[in-house]
């Protein structure tokens, strides 16, 4: 099975900015891939996600503050997060999986769908 490693979680002010990392095992041509997060007693919330033709998807409560990107050469996922909130407190997750993954999906929702996720990395917000 493929593995990932998130990094770059930390503590930050509201209103402040974190860039999360993500590295995979693997990589396959064509794959989806995104970020989830849950905070303590929550469900777990799906954040953004990005397919290989470059499609992304957001959730309603990052839409505009947090953007998810893959660098083409190394295939490194991140996800940048600006204009922080308290709210936003969670341990992140990188997932990965087909593109079938997250074909019929929009919105925060696909990165839920996808099968293979990584230990997670914590982000705490005051």
């Amino acid at each position: 099975h493929v593995q990932l490693v998130e990094s770059g979680g930390g503590s930050v002010q509201a209103g402040g900015s974190l860039t999360l990392s993500c590295v995979a095992s693997e990589y396959t041509r064509d794959y989806c891939m995104g970020w989830s997060r849950q905070a303590p007693g929550k469900e777990r919330e799906g954040v953004a996600s990005i397919n290989s033709d470059g499609w992304t998807a957001y959730g309603d409560s990052v839409k505009g503050r947090f953007t998810i990107s893959q660098d083409a050469a190394t295939k490194v996922l991140y996800l940048h997060m600006n204009d922080l909130k308290p709210e936003d407190t969670a341990i992140y997750y990188c997932a990965t999986d087909s593109p079938a993954a997250c074909e019929y999906c929009s919105g925060g929702y696909c990165s839920l769908l996808l099968g293979y996720r990584g230990q997670g990395t914590q982000v705490t917000v005051s």
